[in-house]
């Protein structure tokens, strides 16, 4: 009887800790993935023309990138060791092996939203301000993303 509780209580902590290190990857994927949507859904479209340009929506767009970035080194601060179920990219465990550089990557995307915030006015700006904000993030993603499928 000891045996069987003892082995219930292991797979039920164990089955905890996989639950957790599971929560933590989604919280990852989930930072990224509105990053996403400000950058690639919004901005990104928006600059070809692939939605009418709006000034409110560029601002917003904007804001969440400026706060979601400042929010990277915090919520990449635990390995959780496993990628979200059914994700197309992941975070290559090189993120937690030389955590510094990572962490380095961050201040020169701050710096480009930094210096367009309040300098987009059209379509032209628009697109400057992309292509300076996306070469920062792909710093980081040619070394630190995994393509999952």
């Amino acid at each position: 009887m000891k045996r069987t509780m003892i082995v219930a209580g292991v797979l039920v902590l164990g089955a905890g800790a996989v639950m957790a290190q599971q929560e933590i990857a989604v919280q990852q994927d989930n930072l990224m993935r509105s990053q996403a949507k400000s950058l690639y859904s919004v901005i990104q479209k928006m600059s070809k023309g692939d939605i009418p340009y709006n000034q409110k929506t560029v601002d917003e767009a904007i804001a969440n990138l400026e706060a979601d970035v400042a929010k990277i080194a915090k919520t990449f601060e635990v390995n959780p060791k496993q990628d979200v179920v059914n994700a197309s990219y992941g975070s290559s465990p090189k993120v937690w092996q030389n955590k510094a550089d990572f962490d380095s990557k961050i201040p020169p995307v701050q710096k480009a939203i930094a210096d367009v915030k309040g300098k987009i006015t059209n379509v032209a700006s628009l697109k400057a301000a992309y292509t300076a904000i996306n070469d920062r993030c792909n710093d980081c993603h040619e070394t630190y993303r995994l393509k999952l499928k």
